[in-house]
Formats: structure tokens, C-alpha cells, sequence
């Protein structure tokens, strides 16, 4: 595993702790940028992406992992729709904070020990399962691009819906007020 993973990890887990924690707006860009990201960083840190056996095999199964993890990550951010504002707001805390770190500590560790730790196991492993480093490094890449693509789908959609919910009680509100003013007339 050389650096790139490493980095990507530490950017990812930085950029989301700052833009999720306590509470946010839920605004285009915030929801663009993950996916500007995504498309940005991939070129760079994917080497040679399988395209089939067993290392495609892995590749998918790292993604997949990755929505799971999202889908994890965005059950624990609460968005509701601020009034005064005009817009959806998220707030996460500590339990969020805390999927995101052991799930890059997981990543960076197994990084680490596929080189200090557990290498003859892994590269007898991926010599059995003709599985090249590539794969398994692109394989956690799509990891993490996965989650953080999931955990951003999800809040839009959290956020759609406050949004809606938000308006249409606003609008309800509306005509309670109207109705009132007119009876009082």
C-alpha cells in the first residue's frame, strides 16, 4: 500500500468532521463538493482498476462496504428545516464523529499492517486469490469514495425533505394567520 492511501484517508475524515460537525447548513455546494472530490481525487489515486476475477470481485465488494458505511455515517446526522433561515440544517456529534474515525483508523490500520504486520498472510493470500496490490488499494478507495458519496446522497435527501416539510408547515401557518385575520374582522 504506498502513501496515496494514506492520504486520501486523512483528507476524507478531515473534510468531513469539519463540514458535518455540530450544526450546518445544508447547502448546493456543501452537496456538490463530495461529489467534486470524487471526481478530482479518483484520477489521481486510482492506478490501474481491475476489470475482472477476483480483483474486480474486491474492488465491488470495497464500494459496497462503502454505501453500507455511508448509509451508517448519515442515519446519525439529523437535518431538520430552519424557519428563519429559509433552509435545511444537519447537526452531527460525537456518535457521528466517531463511525467516521474508527472506520479510517480501520483502513489506515490495515494499510500499516498489510506492511508491518500481516504481509506474509496478505501477499499469500492475494498470490491464492490472484489479487494484485492495485486492486486491494483500489479497493479501499472505492471504500472510502463510496461512504462519503452515500453519506452526502442521503443528506440531500434528509435535507429535500426537511426542506418540503418545512415549506409546506410554512405555508399552513400562512393560512392559519389569514383565517384568523379574517374572522377577526
Amino acid at each position: 500500500m504506498d502513501a496515496s492511501v494514506w492520504i486520501l484517508n486523512l483528507i476524507i475524515l478531515a473534510a468531513v468532521l469539519f463540514s458535518d460537525l455540530g450544526t450546518r447548513k445544508v447547502g448546493r455546494m456543501r452537496l456538490l463538493r463530495p461529489f467534486i472530490a470524487a471526481v478530482a481525487v479518483v484520477p489521481f489515486f486510482i492506478k490501474a482498476a481491475a476489470v475482472s476475477g477476483n480483483g474486480l470481485a474486491l474492488e465491488v465488494a470495497g464500494a459496497a462496504a462503502g454505501l453500507a458505511l455511508g448509509i451508517l455515517a448519515a442515519a446519525l446526522i439529523r437535518v431538520r428545516y430552519d424557519a428563519q433561515a429559509g433552509h435545511a440544517v444537519s447537526r452531527a456529534g460525537l456518535p457521528y464523529a466517531l463511525v467516521w474515525i474508527a472506520v479510517v483508523a480501520g483502513r489506515l490500520y490495515f494499510t500499516y499492517g498489510a506492511k508491518h504486520v500481516f504481509r506474509a498472510s496478505l501477499g499469500h493470500w492475494m498470490a491464492t486469490t490472484q489479487i494484485t496490490e492495485g486492486a486491494l488499494t483500489d479497493s479501499l478507495i472505492f471504500l472510502a469514495i463510496a461512504m462519503l458519496l452515500a453519506r452526502t446522497g442521503i443528506l440531500a435527501v434528509k435535507a429535500s425533505r426537511a426542506t418540503s416539510r418545512g415549506r409546506q408547515g410554512e405555508a399552513f401557518a400562512d393560512t392559519a394567520d389569514t383565517d384568523r385575520a379574517l374572522r377577526a374582522c
